[in-house]
């Protein structure tokens, strides 16, 4: 027997184990019809990839059996979605017709293979708004059926759990899009299990160097915090079960993606973020009506043994988020002076909170199979859509601010609750209620108080609406509304007024024309366009409705015949827009584009050390970007055929070559402050300053220095050596604006 033949038998036992494994997953006693199309649906898809292999170079047929079992075991969906995740690549990739599947396995499994394969196109596409339109249609099939989006999800868990095969470049590009929509779609259907560890993944990629020191820093920090969360618990456990509950306690570090953006936005290390790990408590409550009273009971056992910090308790118990999460949030002082978040639940609500809307339907009578609060959001979702004035670009970046954001809750007059993202404005409050209400709104009583309609709205905020028939949008208004329907409406309204403007417009120039006795067409206009420097012939018609252009002073004849009288320029030979001065061999990009010219992002300012990748842009050659610069996750996800490799050059003339980098420094004011660091940077460290602004306000300091330094290494040795000198101050890297 050859090599190829065993690795072959191998192989199929692999395969044989895995679709074993998948049955099991499944918690539920299957029928033999079930278990026949599950077989039926395993075997199609078997042949029709039997000649396919993954570039990790296993059998392809390993990646749909993969998805379907986070299907079943991650997600808990049923039989149909099982079937549809075995099947989901088999349109797009292989000779299998949506008739056929239609044909074997009923209407409901073709719509959701179609919306699956209509999905994966979203984001390999060359252009932005072809892909942001792809992009709306992928949300259009989610609200005909949210099981083509949790499959998708589980497709995208699995190919990020086997991303290590891929190319670095295809790795920053699938990274990105699951930081950028994937993971807080995640978090908007309540898979929070799933949210976590796709934010984990994508850091690993985004960020190599800052995920393996947290992993590692986790790893060293296991046993001590073990011990730490046994001496929490014990005390708890003993007063929990002397109440009679049956629970179960649970003991988990935070992921790598919170502790690192918590380091980053409090600027702290690793040993300074207050609550590495969370303490969950899950109480097995037989009764639905008691879940809420158990909760609380709990909770009271909680705050009895340790002090609850009054600004972080969060009752998601008494109203769930519009996900259906369900959970009370405490953090407490435990031992050692340290804070630990304790989250309190229901086994129900722990099962909804790993598995989202999937485990709502095991909770939901026979006939109902969506919960009411995703039917809100998505029927918001279908009416962004559906907006005349959505253009695909504007719906990508108001959805994308959607999707994470926490909530409020806020009431009517008459006591209705609504829910808003948080940060909501009293003008979102009315659009929400109705767009009329919204174009009319001048300002709201709150809480019996006057206020105007860019406040900003808090919990429990009780919201009436004044408006006035007189009112009208103002453009200033899309600077502070923060939900889509809001945007979306302003904007409406706005295009609606342009349009009848440029219509109108439009009659006086042909007017003109007429007077002028020149003729109306497209020559004509590209002449009177380049003169008053437009870009379209929509502007130009605006511009003479608002007077912007002075019609009295319009001699269309003379600016005609002036322009075709001039005479033509020689062209210079052409040129790139000029880079700014650089080294010319700090960066070596990928072998295709080696020989582009190369500048750094303003937005984030690289240095040697950082991690960086290139952006093909329009006209100023390659820019180079930190992977962590906040522009990365939209370009690396939107742009993703720009995106080159980069890395840099071992160059020893490199250590010789100075980068601009800006500090933040903060603190308290104190004599000589300024002085202290001043010295530090210039006299001791012999680091060359190009500016340095400080204010000084209600004894807090705050200032921005600009250096040039050689490498992140001498940057972090500069910070280090600031914080170490005083402990009044606090120093961070920004970005060079």
């Amino acid at each position: 027997m050859g090599t190829k033949e065993i690795d072959l038998e191998l192989e199929n036992k692999v395969i044989v184990k895995a679709y074993g494994n998948l049955l099991k997953s499944i918690r539920r006693n299957l029928s033999k019809a079930d278990k026949d199309l599950i077989r039926k649906a395993f075997q199609l898809s078997l042949e029709a990839h039997k000649n396919m292999r993954r570039k990790s170079g296993e059998p392809y047929i390993l990646h749909p059996l993969a998805v379907a079992q986070i299907c079943a075991e991650e997600i808990g969906l049923g039989v149909t979605s099982v079937i549809c995740a075995l099947l989901h690549d088999t349109v797009e990739d292989t000779d299998i017709t949506l008739d056929l599947i239609r044909l074997q396995f009923g209407d409901k499994v073709a719509i959701i293979i179609d919306g699956l394969t209509k999905i994966s196109g979203v984001f390999d596409q060359p252009d932005r708004s072809i892909q942001a339109e792809n992009f709306k249609k992928m949300l259009l099939t989610l609200s005909d059926d949210v099981r083509v989006i949790l499959i998708k999800l589980a497709d995208r868990l699995h190919n990020m759990r086997t991303l290590d095969s891929m190319s670095p470049k295809s790795q920053l590009k699938i990274a990105s899009e699951t930081a950028y929509v994937y993971a807080p779609l995640a978090h908007r259907l309540g898979l929070y299990a799933l949210k976590s560890e796709l934010e984990d993944l994508s850091t690993k990629y985004l960020q190599a160097e800052n995920y393996i020191f947290v992993k590692n820093k986790l790893n060293e920090t296991k046993i001590q915090r073990n011990k730490y969360i046994r001496n929490f618990i014990d005390p708890l456990s003993e007063d929990i079960q002397k109440e009679g509950f049956k629970f179960e306690i649970k003991g988990r570090p935070k992921s790598i993606h919170s502790i690192l953006s918590k380091m980053k936005k409090q600027n702290v290390t690793f040993e300074e973020v207050y609550d590495l790990f969370a303490i969950r408590i899950i109480v097995d409550t037989k009764e639905e009506d008691s879940e809420k009273s158990d909760c609380w009971k709990v909770y009271s056992i909680v705050t009895d043994h340790y002090t609850p910090n009054p600004d972080r308790l969060r009752d998601w118990v008494s109203t769930p988020k519009a996900n259906g999460y369900e959970s009370l949030h405490t953090t407490v002082m435990g031992p050692k002076g340290r804070w630990v978040e304790v989250q309190i639940r229901s086994k129900r609500m722990d099962e909804i909170a790993e598995k989202g809307f999937a485990a709502h339907w095991k909770y939901k009578e026979a006939g109902q199979t969506q919960d009411h609060g995703l039917e809100g959001w998505l029927s918001k979702v279908r009416e962004i859509l559906e907006s005349p004035d959505s253009t695909a670009m504007e719906f990508l970046d108001d959805f994308k601010l959607a999707l994470y954001s926490d909530e409020i809750f806020v009431f009517t007059p008459k006591g209705d609750l609504k829910k808003l993202p948080a940060g909501s404005t009293v003008l979102d409050f009315a659009f929400d209620i109705h767009s009329d209400l919204g174009t009319k709104c001048i300002g709201a009583k709150l809480n019996n108080k006057l206020v105007p309609l860019n406040h900003t709205l808090n919990n429990g905020d009780q919201v009436e609406i004044i408006s006035s028939g007189k009112q009208k949008p103002n453009e200033e208004w899309l600077e502070f509304v923060i939900t889509a329907k809001a945007k979306s409406r302003i904007r409406e309204y706005f295009k609606q007024i342009r349009l009848k403007q440029s219509a109108m417009g439009k009659e006086i120039l042909e007017r003109k024309f007429k007077n002028s006795k020149v003729a109306f067409n497209s020559e004509a206009l590209t002449i009177l366009m380049k003169h008053f420097k437009l870009k379209s012939v929509t502007d130009l018609y605006f511009q003479l409705a608002n007077e912007t252009i002075d019609r009295t002073k319009l001699d269309i004849e003379s600016i005609i015949l002036a322009e075709k009288n001039k005479v033509p320029e020689i062209p210079l030979p052409s040129k790139s827009k000029p880079l700014p001065v650089l080294p010319n061999d700090a960066v070596i990009l990928s072998e295709n584009e080696a020989n582009m010219e190369y500048g750094f992002a303003k937005c984030c300012s690289p240095i040697p050390g950082d991690e960086i990748f290139g952006f093909i842009t329009v006209g100023e050659g390659v820019k180079i970007h930190r992977t962590s610069c906040t522009n990365a996750l939209a370009l690396m996800s939107n742009y993703g055929y720009r995106i080159i490799k980069a890395k840099w050059a071992n160059s020893q003339n490199l250590n010789q070559k100075a980068f601009l980098s800006s500090i933040k420094v903060s603190g308290i004011d104190s004599v000589g402050i300024v002085s202290i660091i001043t010295d530090i940077i210039s006299k001791q460290l012999q680091i060359n300053m190009r500016s340095i602004s400080i204010n000084s306000n209600a004894g807090m300091f705050e200032g921005n220095i600009v250096l040039e330094v050689h490498d992140t290494r001498q940057l972090e040795n500069i910070m280090a050596a600031i914080k170490n000198s005083s402990e009044l101050i606090t120093v961070n890297r920004v970005d060079l604006s």
